[in-house]
């Protein structure tokens, strides 16, 4: 591991937790060479794990793509990058489960938006008006509207 700083390769350890969700290591590092700290994060490459598109093409999973995704769907809202990575890694947990090696990319958005929902509404809309391709604004209201039916199910109150 390079220093961020410096780009020595010595460097050490000075401690290592498991990650909330128990899938990574955080480790917090210290150069030799110039004493600069910095952390890294140790996790399962999701190897020979394939998204098959729409079109029918394949293309290997990319959890970067992915969160980048969410993030600009998350663009100016209160949710914050920790988040993200967790609904990341639950997602992609729970659809290799199902899927094992070749996930639909349907599944694969329906799947962040399931999770997204409950966070921030907004960013759920932002997030299903680029995986479900609204054509028009009739579409995207719609779906502000089941949004709206959703709320007012779970609160059993009017939406006014």
């Amino acid at each position: 591991m390079r220093c961020a700083k410096c780009h020595s390769t010595e460097n050490k350890v000075i401690d290592s937790r498991i990650a909330k969700d128990g899938s990574s290591i955080r480790r917090r590092r210290e150069c030799t060479q110039c004493g600069y700290r910095f952390t890294t994060v140790e996790e399962i490459l999701h190897e020979n794990v394939v998204v098959l598109k729409r079109d029918g093409t394949r293309e290997p999973l990319d959890r970067n793509k992915l969160a980048a995704g969410i993030r600009k769907a998350c663009e100016k809202r209160p949710v914050d990058l920790e988040q993200i990575d967790l609904m990341v890694t639950e997602s992609l947990e729970e659809l290799e489960k199902a899927y094992s090696f070749e996930i639909p990319a349907e599944a694969m958005g329906a799947k962040i938006m399931e999770k997204l929902r409950p966070i921030d509404q907004v960013a759920y809309v932002r997030y299903a008006s680029v995986y479900k391709d609204f054509r028009d604004v009739s579409e995207f209201l719609n779906e502000i509207d089941q949004l709206q039916i959703g709320s007012e199910a779970r609160l059993n109150v009017p939406f006014t």
